[in-house]
């Protein structure tokens, strides 16, 4: 069974984000360095079943060790190198839907600027991905191919609006493609829904691990981002093919002669989703925030009103205009990515010890962070 080579992975698979894990939790990381033994033998089971002619001589881990996924990077012995992702928490359909999606992009891209941004996961004979599967864990294939350039830490003004041109190039690529993809099983709506019959369970408390009046603060806020969904009619907003975790570990750039750069490759697809194109907003204010993206792993608000930021929207909004109600939504882009990524789904994530911090924080500092927010300097971006 052969490959298809067109596929493509950067290689520094999150090499950043492994790093400032280590600095910002260094006992836990450590705990995590070891490689899990059932891990690897996930990847030879599914390299047996792939049937590729080449072996495997040595398997490297270069997972970010902050999620639950591992990452491996496998030598094989013609001298070539692929990626192999293992999971086993959420749900393997899922999983594989996100990925042929992923996989539909990738080929409908290749008629654009883009072409090669994104990995195609390797194929069955018969076109359709292929993924191994064993009913507790599952595992995917893809190349492995240098990246570029990274950006710095903290962005300039200068490259804040080469970004925010480069970001509405790719999603206008995006907006025509997406008219080809089979829409989601996932949405917003439903994983609000979800979450909110979650906290209403007599057993949330222990669920979630957090006191009564933490999950009351929980619930009054997913209320009402499910109001906010229908006073502004997000149903019959666009939906297009989104990344979301814009953080500097998880996309490269090529520098152009002229100075400035365009986007060359992006990698780890954990939050992929087919939704309108606000909810990718959050991540890029992180990027071109003004203490940079990788300083902590934390998450606060007030990326999306710090001017650079809205520099970053002027520039996108001059190539790819937007509506002032899109713009003022996207406080309720960080409301979701909370609930949504760090309450709800925050064990599928982060480990352990992370998920724990951040479900503390998004009651104590996050949410109260966004209720005391004056998301009026978004207006001026228009």
């Amino acid at each position: 069974m052969q490959r298809d080579s067109a596929s493509s992975l950067p290689s520094a698979y999150g090499r950043a984000t492994s790093a400032d894990a280590a600095r910002e939790f260094p006992h836990a990381y450590d705990a995590r360095v070891t490689t899990s033994l059932t891990h690897r033998n996930a990847v030879a089971a599914a390299w047996a079943e792939y049937d590729d002619p080449r072996a495997i001589v040595r398997v490297d881990e270069v997972s970010a060790n902050v999620s639950t996924n591992r990452v491996f990077r496998l030598h094989l012995d013609d001298g070539s190198t692929a990626i192999s992702k293992v999971s086993s928490y959420g749900s393997y359909f899922l999983f594989y839907e996100d990925h042929d999606r992923l996989n539909r992009c990738a080929r409908f891209l290749d008629g654009t600027r883009f072409r090669g941004m994104l990995a195609e996961v390797w194929r069955r004979p018969d076109g359709r991905i292929f993924t191994w599967y064993n009913q507790q864990m599952w595992a995917v294939f893809y190349d492995d191919v240098p990246r570029r350039d990274s950006l710095p830490r903290v962005l300039t003004v200068d490259e804040v609006h080469n970004l925010g041109r480069e970001i509405a190039e790719f999603h206008l690529a995006c907006t025509d493609i997406a008219p080809q993809l089979p829409a989601g099983s996932k949405t917003v709506k439903s994983d609000a829904i979800h979450l909110l019959e979650l906290l209403e369970s007599p057993f949330a408390t222990r669920n979630f691990e957090l006191p009564p009046e933490s999950i009351g603060v929980l619930w009054k806020h997913t209320h009402k981002f499910l109001e906010r969904l229908i006073s502004v009619g997000y149903d019959e907003w666009p939906k297009i093919p989104l990344l979301i975790d814009w953080n500097l570990g998880n996309f490269s750039v090529a520098n152009d002669p002229d100075g400035g750069f365009h986007l060359f490759s992006r990698w780890d697809y954990d939050w992929f989703r087919i939704e309108p194109r606000v909810l990718d907003f959050y991540f890029l204010s992180r990027v071109s925030s003004k203490t940079g993206d990788r300083t902590r792993f934390t998450y606060g608000p007030h990326t999306l009103v710090e001017p650079t930021f809205l520099e970053f929207l002027r520039s996108y909004r001059s190539v790819f205009p937007m509506s002032d109600e899109e713009v003022m939504f996207l406080p309720e882009v960080y409301r979701f990515f909370v609930l949504n990524y760090v309450v709800r789904e925050g064990a599928r994530f982060f480990r352990p010890d992370l998920c724990t911090k951040f479900r503390r924080d998004t009651v104590r500092t996050y949410l109260p962070a966004l209720d005391h927010l004056d998301a009026s300097p978004l207006f001026t971006t228009s």
